[in-house]
């Protein structure tokens, strides 16, 4: 289930880096309207995305 979280938060990264790069027409203005200082840092849901990998293979180990 972690895993899952981990893919939908690192798909999410990225659609966030490129609504803040301006990539995706007037979809990323409203992206970035409700979600500016992610748009401005995708990196926090990147890192987030990291985190709910590490934690799934954590609790994972047999």
């Amino acid at each position: 289930m972690m895993y899952l979280a981990a893919a939908v938060l690192f798909i999410l990264s990225a659609l966030l880096y490129a609504a803040g790069n301006q990539e995706i027409g007037s979809f990323g203005a409203d992206v970035c309207r409700y979600g500016g200082s992610f748009c401005d840092h995708p990196q926090y849901v990147l890192v987030a995305a990291g985190l709910a990998a590490a934690w799934g293979k954590f609790v994972s180990i047999r």
